[in-house]
């Protein structure tokens, strides 16, 4: 009964726990990291074949992205999630391979000028597709046996539709524990989603520390904030241009964008448009729009119960293939547009603020964490000049934050929801929060509420049934970042080894089976290896 932190150890992305329990390697979240790495990641412990499932607590690349690596290098256990978060990952995933390829094909196309060898995608399509083979999907409030002496249920963490925190209730060896991993922990009062649901007892609690040091403020107006960021930059005769998640955030913005024309607050303007220029977001609106009579908070099913689609309105444009995307920008009239990605790293959105940027009429509008080293966030901190597609671009737009509009709970938001507990934890691990937040935050839990906490780094284990550490690792910086993709040659032999790892756990797996079915799986492997053998 073990954990091992790997991923989303006083960083924020990247999310990867092991749970070794009841003979069972399981994994919470499998994250791809994004932005800046300041510290090395352990690597996972065990095979990826070896690995039985994972429990997913929702679908945000940073918890769910490496997912399809996991199965290209072996794993064919289960993927435990809720409904919504497995039909968001189902479009997740799939973008967050084409850009994988897109970028490896990118590369090549340099790599060949240059006599340099090519390089491979972290994954493909096919592993995308392959892994969302291996998802099962549950409503909240479900209590789930996933093996002998193991149970689990999805409890809304209110931060993302079908985002949730997981309850597990382990047995074993006549010792019974209980963990919550709380996932990210969501704002309260934000539009579509629940509040976040409290829980009311756990021998541990892994959570979130995204903003453990810092307070959102007081609630602002979004709508009378927005509407004027809008009239303002139409008066100028600009483009309003907001980077946004296109999971989550665009279709907020949306919510927003609803009321304030149903309330007609621009004026002159009357009929202006709104641009969602992300494929990946018009999917994901149509997902929402889906699991609206079953995922959305009671505003926005009072809508529904009216016959009022709470994101949809008159003037809604959406741009699915890059010439839609391109028309856009030669189009004079002031517009709203809404593209991905949120921190301006990739997508798009580069596309708009190239056009935008240097426009002292428009208006480059903030409406989510920009994670440290992104283009957004040096945006949001005051650049001057940023390179864009090779070529130096002044920044002469106005730059605004929506203040407050957040995914995640502040400082006082996340010790609301550990302070629910009506039976203290042993211990509180502090995790997905950069170094200064973990640190703070699990300061504030452990002298506020009297209990026991560790904010782990990368491969730091702890014994769950003797609640002792077993290793406390040190931090360890990176020195150079790891490229972005291997060379062909050695990515096709590391999935040949993967494919090797396979084998061995399907072995494992069938100790106890019939000799007569052994022998022939004996004699098979044995066929290949004098094929192979050199």
């Amino acid at each position: 009964m073990k954990l091992t932190f790997i991923g989303a150890a006083h960083e924020v992305t990247g999310s990867c726990i092991l749970l070794e329990a009841c003979g069972k390697n399981i994994l919470i979240d499998c994250g791809m990291e994004q932005g800046v790495d300041y510290f090395e990641n352990v690597p996972l412990p065990v095979a990826e074949a070896d690995v039985d499932m994972v429990f997913l607590t929702h679908a945000h690349i940073d918890h769910s992205g490496k997912l399809p690596l996991l199965y290209k290098n072996g794993f064919r256990g289960q993927v435990f999630a809720t409904r919504g978060t497995e039909r968001l990952c189902d479009i997740m995933l799939r973008d967050s391979a084409n850009i994988q390829m897109f970028e490896a094909e990118w590369r090549n196309r340099k790599a060949k000028r240059a006599g340099k060898p090519e390089v491979a995608p972290l994954y493909t399509i096919d592993d995308a597709v392959g892994v969302m083979k291996c998802f099962v999907g549950y409503d909240y409030g479900e209590q789930i046996t996933v093996a002998d002496g193991i149970r689990i249920r999805f409890v809304d963490a209110g931060h993302l539709l079908g985002s949730s925190s997981i309850e597990v209730w382990i047995s074993e060896n006549n010792v019974n524990k209980k963990l919550v991993f709380s996932g990210d922990i969501g704002n309260i009062n934000q539009p579509i989603i629940c509040d976040p649901q409290t829980i009311a007892e756990a021998d541990y609690v892994v959570m979130e520390s995204t903003y453990g040091d810092r307070s959102h403020g007081p609630r602002p107006d979004y709508i009378a904030d927005l509407a004027d960021v809008i009239q303002t930059t139409f008066d100028r005769g600009g483009n309003v241009v907001i980077p946004a998640f296109a999971v989550g955030r665009t279709q907020e913005m949306l919510y927003f964008i609803r009321q304030i024309k149903e309330e007609k607050r621009i004026h002159d303007h009357d009929d202006f448009e709104v641009y969602v220029d992300s494929p990946l977001a018009v999917e994901a609106t149509k997902i929402f729009m889906e699991r609206m009579h079953d995922d959305f908070d009671e505003d926005a099913a009072e809508l529904i119960r009216k016959g009022i689609n709470p994101i949809s309105f008159p003037g809604l444009k959406v741009a699915v293939t890059s010439d839609d995307s391109k028309a856009i920008n030669f189009d004079d009239r002031p517009k709203v547009i809404i593209s991905a990605s949120g921190m301006c790293d990739a997508g798009r959105i580069k596309h708009h603020l190239k056009h935008n940027l240097w426009r002292p009429e428009s208006t480059v509008l903030f409406v989510g964490y920009q994670s440290a080293g992104t283009l957004g966030r040096a945006l949001a901190e005051g650049a001057k000049e940023v390179r864009l597609f090779g070529e130096d671009i002044e920044v002469r737009a106005r730059i605004r934050t929506l203040a407050g509009v957040s995914g995640h709970g502040d400082k006082d938001g996340l010790m609301a929801w550990i302070s629910a507990f009506e039976k203290k934890p042993q211990t509180v691990f502090v995790v997905h929060g950069e170094d200064s937040a973990c640190v703070t935050f699990a300061g504030n839990v452990r002298e506020k509420l009297g209990i026991r906490t560790i904010a782990p780094y990368s491969g730091t284990e702890f014994d769950l049934a003797s609640g002792q550490l077993i290793k406390e690792a040190q931090p360890v910086r990176i020195q150079k970042k790891a490229p972005a993709a291997a060379s062909r040659q050695n990515t096709i032999f590391d999935r040949l080894l993967a494919a090797g790892q396979r084998l061995l756990a399907v072995i494992r797996r069938n100790e106890g089976g019939a000799n007569k079915d052994l022998a022939k799986f004996a004699d098979q492997i044995e066929a290949l290896c004098d094929k192979w053998e050199r």
